[in-house]
């Protein structure tokens, strides 16, 4: 019962639409609807407003916690809590609340990752923050920054269930995110444009 339990609370907690809320209240609009069509803190940082992103960043972010963390309070084994981590991407990917038109997972796979290995943080926002003074591109660069965390969960966890878990999860907003790399590269007109931004307000 406590595996069941938390198992459906991660994919609610994923279901949570706050992008979506937070740019209907800001400013009225359907966020899936506008920009990129992603009802993430990206999309939210472009079309609403920086605050706005901040909230919706932390919001998703606080989903990947507070998924694992409740399947943990529950006293669930580590088996259990790595499928509610992978239910909240999944809840967010396909919410509920929202006719299962979500985003892409990537906020809540930060979450659901420094929870379970809070010592790979300082590596994390070192190569996001490398990344993005070398490409301006955000979302690439917190991508990019997401391959650190297999080595983080080997050699600093000594656990290849941490490894072999975390690419297991990346996989989950890695294949709702191509069709929208297939979208830049024809906008774009070349990978370069696609890959490396001239600032931060570039956008394909």
């Amino acid at each position: 019962m406590p595996a069941a339990i938390a198992i459906v609370a991660a994919y609610l907690i994923g279901s949570f639409p706050t992008a979506y809320l937070v740019a209907r209240i800001r400013k009225g609009f359907d966020i899936r609807q506008v920009g990129s069509r992603n009802l993430g803190a990206m999309n939210v940082f472009y079309k609403v407003g920086f605050w706005a992103g901040m909230m919706v960043l932390a919001g998703d972010i606080g989903k990947g916690i507070a998924g694992v963390a409740f399947a943990r309070w529950l006293g669930t084994p580590d088996l259990v809590q790595f499928i509610a981590g992978a239910m909240v991407i999944i809840g967010h990917n396909f919410p509920i609340f929202l006719k299962f038109h979500g985003g892409r997972g990537g906020a809540s796979c930060i979450g659901i990752l420094i929870y379970l290995m809070p010592w790979g943080i300082p590596i994390y926002a070192a190569l996001f923050g490398l990344g993005l003074l070398l490409t301006h591109f955000p979302t690439l660069s917190y991508s990019l920054a997401f391959l650190c965390f297999p080595f983080v969960g080997w050699f600093i966890y000594h656990s290849w269930q941490l490894a072999v878990y975390t690419i297991a999860l990346l996989m989950l907003p890695l294949l709702k995110y191509i069709p929208r790399i297939i979208e830049m590269r024809r906008s774009g007109g070349s990978w370069k444009h696609v890959l490396y931004r001239r600032n931060l307000k570039d956008r394909l």
